[in-house]
């Protein structure tokens, strides 16, 4: 089975979304190809050095109210084992991160690499749309940048757009199946055997019928 998860690595829902789809993959115990897509919160935003909070703060209309919206994900955020620091988290343009992760996909290390970025962005402290900071994150996970990946990046925007994404993180089941948001990992996981039970039966439908013999009647 097949499932894309749309998702930015300076979205907090995204990194719940991405861990809870992880561990919902292994509860399912089911042959499951992960495809992480790009999808920019900001595609005009300036990597800049400017701290995280003080752009929230701008965008949202003052410090009680990031504190409250802040303070309400790092909680969740905890209760699945993720720590996000929003006090060191850095604002950026992310282009480059997705492209990044669309390299290390080609040698099957999108996951660590979506994770290294996640945690980079909440955890460390770092600033996920510096060149310099990328080119050490991707070391760290073994992707070798070849300056590729740019088209992709673009093509798979627009298709998030042209599907009409509007809000991540998004799961995409067998390009048919949608779920939005930070699911629990017991949605996620029957969200899979569902996908897989359609899955299923449309197969059964598209056989066409064979010689056979109906209630009471056979003709040979």
């Amino acid at each position: 089975m097949k499932v894309e998860i749309f998702s930015d690595v300076v979205c907090p829902w995204c990194y719940i979304g991405h861990h809870r789809l992880h561990q919902a993959v292994r509860l399912y115990e089911g042959p499951v190809e992960i495809a992480h897509r790009p999808f920019q919160l900001d595609p005009d935003g300036v990597s800049s050095g400017e701290p995280l909070l003080s752009a929230l703060e701008r965008k949202f209309g003052g410090a009680a109210q990031v504190a409250q919206m802040t303070g309400h994900v790092a909680g969740v955020a905890a209760q699945d084992g993720l720590k996000l620091r929003f006090d060191r988290a850095i604002a950026a343009n992310t282009f480059e991160a997705h492209r990044l992760i669309g390299l290390a996909g080609r040698a099957g290390r999108d996951a660590d690499m979506t994770d290294r970025l996640f945690r980079a962005h909440f955890t460390d402290g770092l600033d996920v749309g510096d060149p310099a900071t990328l080119a050490t994150l991707a070391a760290e996970v073994g992707v070798e940048d070849t300056g590729e990946g740019a088209g992709e990046v673009r093509a798979d925007l627009a298709r998030a757009r042209e599907l009409g994404i509007r809000a991540v993180p998004l799961f995409l089941f067998e390009e048919k199946f949608a779920v939005s948001g930070a699911q629990p990992v017991e949605t996620l996981v029957a969200a899979l055997r569902e996908v897989e039970q359609r899955t299923a039966q449309e197969r059964a439908a598209r056989v066409p019928g064979g010689d056979g013999c109906d209630d009471g009647a056979c003709a040979v």
